[in-house]
C-alpha cells in the first residue's frame, strides 16, 4: 500500500510538470515559425519614412528576415491588406508592477505580494508596446524582465534607470562622494541609466552626472528643486533628458511662452532631450476634478486590484481638492503644451513617455492618450510617431535593434487596422502585435484581456490599499 501511494505520489508530480512544460511550449513554440505578412503597408519611421505599399515582409528567428523578397516555403502567411504595419511602440517612462514586500521585513522574509508577471505584460502587449523605459529600478525588476527575456512571459523588451535622490530615503546620496559611488554601485549591480531626483543638493547632482559620464551610463531625470530661480545651472554637460515636462513647470512661478522659449534654449544647448508627458498632468487635472475620471476609464479594469483600491481610497490628486486647485492644475497643462511648442521650435528631441503606474494612468492604454495629446500640442501625426518609435530607439542606444521596420532588426511590429499618419487615434486600432517575433492576435489578445477581466473583478475584494501592511 505504501509503494503504491509512493506510485501515485510520483505520477502527481510528472503530470504536473508535464503540464507546466506543455505550458511552457505553448509559449515558446513560436519562435521558430516562419511568418509573412502580406499585401501590407509599411511605415517604416526611417529617415524620408517613404511608405512601401503592399509589401511582403517575412520574420524569421526573431527577426525580420526580408521585405519584398521570396518567400520561403511552410511560412504561416498573416493577410497584410489594406492594414499598417508600423514599429512596435516604446514607452519611455513607466513604473512597473513587481513582487514586492509592504509589511515589516526579517532576514529570509523576502516578497509578500506577488505579481503575475504574464498579467501586467498583457497591458503592454495589448496595446503595441514592445519596449518600456522602467525609470525607478529595483532588483525585482531584473527578474521581470528575465522572465520575459527566457520565454516564460511574452512582454515588451525592458530598460532599467536606478533612482537616486537626496535626504533621508530611498536610494540617498547627500554629498559627491556618496553620489559617485552610488554611481558605480548601479554599474555594478547592472543597471544601464541613471536617474536623478528632486531632492539632491546641487554639488551632489553634478557629481552624480560627471560620474555617470565617466561610467558610459546616461542620465535622465529631475530637475533638483535646488535650482529654481536658476535652471540654466542644472543643466550641465551629459544630463540627458527631462524625464517630464512637468519639470520645468516646477522651476517657476511666471507660465508663459516666453518662459517656456527660455527653457527650450536651455535644452536645447546642453543637447538634453525631454519627454512632454503631457498625459501625466491631464490625468492629474481630472482626477482632481473628480475620481469619476477613475473609476469611469475603460482600462482600469485590467489594473491590478490593489493599484485599483490606491487610486480610489489613497488619491493624491483627489484629496483636499478645491477649483483653485483645479484651476492651477489646468494652468501646468496649458504651460506643459506651450513647452511643447517651444521644444519644436527650438528642434529638441521629445520622446513619449507617460508616467505609467501613477494614479489613473494604466501601463500600455496610457501611451496612445499621450500620442494624440502631443498631436493636439503641434506635432504632426509623423513626428508623434517618431517620438514613440526611432528616437527613443536611439536615446537608449540601441537603434541597430529596434525602432523601425528594417532588415535586420528584431521583429518588434503593430500590424493596424488604419493608417496612424492619417490620424494618429490610429494607433489603438490594432489586429495585431510581433513582440520579439512572437506573433499575438487581436483576438487573442481581446480573450487575454477579457480574461483579466474577469480575474481582477472576482478578485477585487481581496485587496484594500489602507491594509497593505497585513499582506
Amino acid at each position: 500500500m505504501k509503494y503504491l501511494k509512493i506510485v501515485i505520489l510520483l505520477f502527481i508530480i510528472n503530470f504536473n510538470l508535464n503540464a507546466q512544460d506543455q505550458s511552457q511550449l505553448e509559449i515558446n513554440k513560436q519562435d521558430n515559425i516562419l511568418y509573412v505578412i502580406k499585401n501590407v503597408n509599411i511605415i517604416p519611421m526611417t529617415e524620408g519614412n517613404k511608405v512601401i505599399e503592399k509589401a511582403t515582409v517575412v520574420i524569421h528567428n526573431k527577426k525580420i528576415q526580408s521585405i519584398n523578397d521570396s518567400i520561403p516555403v511552410n511560412a504561416k502567411t498573416i493577410d497584410g491588406t489594406d492594414k499598417w504595419l508600423i514599429p512596435g511602440l516604446i514607452d519611455m517612462h513607466v513604473h512597473n508592477l513587481a513582487d514586492i514586500r509592504m509589511s515589516s521585513n526579517y532576514p529570509t522574509k523576502g516578497a509578500t505580494l506577488f505579481m503575475d508577471n504574464q498579467d501586467f505584460m498583457l497591458l503592454y502587449v495589448a496595446n503595441g508596446i514592445t519596449t518600456a523605459f522602467e525609470l525607478s529600478g529595483r532588483v525585482e525588476h531584473f527578474g521581470q524582465r528575465n522572465e520575459i527575456i527566457n520565454g516564460k512571459v511574452i512582454g515588451p523588451r525592458i530598460a532599467l534607470a536606478y533612482l537616486v535622490d537626496g535626504g533621508d530615503s530611498g536610494n540617498i546620496a547627500n554629498t559627491p562622494n556618496d553620489g559617485r559611488q552610488t554611481v558605480r554601485l548601479a554599474k555594478q549591480q547592472g543597471y544601464e541609466f541613471i536617474k536623478v531626483y528632486s531632492n539632491l543638493n546641487a554639488e551632489t547632482y553634478k557629481a552624480i552626472i560627471d560620474e555617470a559620464s565617466k561610467q558610459n551610463m546616461k542620465v535622465i531625470g529631475h530637475i533638483p528643486t535646488i535650482f529654481k530661480g536658476n535652471t540654466k545651472e542644472a543643466f550641465v554637460p551629459h544630463f540627458g533628458m527631462v524625464a517630464h515636462a512637468e519639470e520645468f513647470s516646477s522651476q517657476t512661478d511666471e507660465y508663459t511662452n516666453e518662459v517656456a522659449e527660455e527653457f527650450a534654449k536651455l535644452a536645447k544647448d546642453n543637447n538634453t532631450w525631454v519627454i512632454p508627458n503631457l498625459s501625466n498632468l491631464v490625468c492629474i487635472a481630472n482626477q482632481a476634478r473628480s475620481l469619476d475620471s477613475v473609476r469611469n476609464l475603460p482600462s482600469f479594469k485590467y489594473v491590478h486590484p490593489l493599484m485599483q483600491s490606491k487610486w480610489i481610497v489613497s488619491n493624491q490628486y483627489n484629496k483636499g481638492t478645491s477649483p483653485e486647485r483645479v484651476a492651477y492644475f489646468d494652468s501646468l497643462v496649458d504651460f506643459h503644451i506651450s513647452m511643447v511648442k517651444a521644444l519644436k521650435n527650438a528642434g529638441v528631441p521629445m520622446v513619449a513617455g507617460t508616467d505609467s503606474g501613477t494614479s489613473g494612468i494604466v501601463w500600455g492604454f496610457s501611451l496612445h492618450n499621450e500620442l494624440e495629446l502631443l498631436v493636439k500640442a503641434g506635432l504632426t501625426e509623423e513626428e508623434a510617431l517618431i517620438s514613440a518609435t526611432r528616437l527613443p530607439a536611439t536615446w537608449l542606444e540601441i537603434e541597430d535593434k529596434i525602432g523601425t521596420v528594417e532588415v535586420g532588426k528584431f521583429a518588434d511590429l503593430v500590424l493596424l487596422d488604419a493608417n496612424p499618419l492619417d490620424n494618429i487615434s490610429n494607433t489603438r486600432n490594432i489586429s495585431g502585435v510581433f513582440v520579439n517575433g512572437k506573433w499575438v492576435n487581436k483576438e487573442r489578445i481581446d480573450n487575454m484581456l477579457s480574461d483579466l477581466a474577469e480575474k481582477n473583478n472576482r478578485n477585487k475584494d481581496k485587496y484594500d490599499w489602507n491594509k497593505r501592511r497585513e499582506y
